[in-house]
């Protein structure tokens, strides 16, 4: 847990930036500018790349992928040059987190939060966020389901963090590894069946 020296009123102006720029729903952004439709009425219905993919279109699979990390990415980064502390940067990272999840402009229904909790883990760590990037990238390809590589990665982000850093960022990885899994549990329930489709597969 990092030392928290920033005051409330600043902790909470990047809460609310770093959920404002969470809450930008890139997924349905980018299918609708590239004519592919409503992503909630495609596939699985979620926002994120993956379903993106379900579309046939991986350029668009592709910038979804980019800018749903990037924008956690950036509300770290600007947390940290406006207010210079780590305390910040973990709370606006969380924030964006939460904001993808649950976006206001969406009715709170968002996407799953993989490829934020990737990007908001590069800005905080370069070194934690590549590992958890080749986790994803490793299991994803060993076993072609995005959701056992989304898992594997959130449940590897203590051991790196322990073995790379002082420990400061355990509680958030904790936090949000909890909420990954909680937005994952009807892809355990259909792994479990043998439902679950796999990279790529149109059908949800």
């Amino acid at each position: 847990m990092p030392d928290f020296v920033t005051s409330q009123g600043m902790l909470l102006l990047t809460a609310v930036m770093g959920y404002l720029l969470g809450s930008i729903p890139f997924g349905v952004l980018v299918t609708r500018a590239m004519g592919l439709g409503d992503l909630r009425s495609i596939g699985s219905g979620n926002i994120g790349a993956t379903n993106v993919l379900r579309t046939g279109n991986k350029g668009a699979a592709l910038a979804t992928l980019l800018l749903d990390g990037g924008k956690g990415a950036v509300a770290v980064l600007l947390a940290r040059w406006l207010v210079g502390a780590e305390d910040a940067a973990q709370v606006a990272g969380l924030a964006a987190f939460l904001g993808h999840l649950y976006p206001v402009w969406l009715g709170f229904r968002g996407g799953k939060g993989v490829a934020t909790f990737l990007g908001l883990f590069l800005a905080l760590d370069w070194r934690v966020g590549a590992c958890l990037c080749l986790t994803w990238l490793v299991t994803a390809v060993v076993t072609r389901y995005s959701s056992i590589a989304a898992l594997v990665a959130a449940a590897s982000a203590g051991f790196w963090i322990l073995w790379l850093t002082d420990g400061s960022l355990l509680i958030l990885a904790l936090v949000l590894t909890v909420l990954v899994y909680a937005r994952h549990w009807a892809n355990l329930t259909r792994l479990k069946t043998g439902t679950e489709p796999r990279i790529g597969q149109k059908k949800a």
